[in-house]
């Protein structure tokens, strides 16, 4: 075996195996601990924003194919007066707000880690309509699951630039491994406890990608 095949090939034994273990380890004692948190946040979420309780949207998962992600709501329905859905700043209420803040919206997202459909680290699931936008570079990053959190999540995330988030998303599939993984999750968390927000989404945090100027 060459000099270059086994330096890679415990992160590509890592991604096939190890990275699923670890997903499925500590997501079932997570989604016990936090069902009750779960249940009270969709009361919540029921009383404050009417139903349904859970955003549902179809994201490109590995390799580009669909699935179904489930987030708690974090917006009203609101709409002017031609029946158009006002911006999603406008719609953005500040209970959704501290949702986000808190991560507390990315819940249900255990259950698309249970059904193998994302990864707990991993880029972030963006949408459909950015497929065909990406620079064959870009489109690596989904050569692995998404994730609940990522690399570029925590490093900088609502500062960066699409580009700068997706090289660092590209970075980590090159550079994927067990340790690498629980650095992340350790940083989240610890962004998590000091509300700097890496989780929160939509264009009332975030412009939509156009496509890269460097394409």
């Amino acid at each position: 075996m060459s000099e270059h095949g086994r330096l890679f090939l415990p992160g590509r034994f890592y991604r096939c195996c190890g990275k699923r273990l670890l997903d499925l380890t500590l997501t079932f004692p997570a989604l016990l601990f936090l069902l009750p948190v779960g249940a009270l946040v969709a009361l919540l979420v029921r009383l404050r924003l009417g139903a349904p309780v859970l955003f549902c949207q179809q994201r490109p998962g590995r390799h580009g194919r669909p699935f179904m992600l489930y987030k708690f709501r974090t917006m009203t329905d609101a709409r002017d007066a031609q029946g158009a859905l006002l911006p999603d700043a406008e719609r953005l209420t500040p209970f959704g707000r501290f949702l986000r803040s808190t991560s507390l919206d990315e819940l249900p997202e255990l259950f698309n880690v249970l059904k193998g459909e994302m990864s707990l680290v991993g880029p972030r699931p963006l949408l459909m309509e950015y497929l065909p936008r990406y620079t064959p570079e870009q489109r690596r990053r989904h050569e692995v699951r998404p994730g609940l959190t990522g690399w570029a999540q925590v490093n900088g995330r609502n500062a960066l630039s699409w580009e700068e988030k997706f090289a660092l998303d590209v970075w980590y599939v090159e550079h994927c491994s067990f340790w690498l993984d629980l650095k992340i999750l350790w940083r989240t968390l610890v962004k998590v406890l000091r509300r700097e927000g890496i989780s929160s989404e939509g264009h009332a945090t975030a412009s939509k990608f156009m496509g890269s100027r460097y394409a």
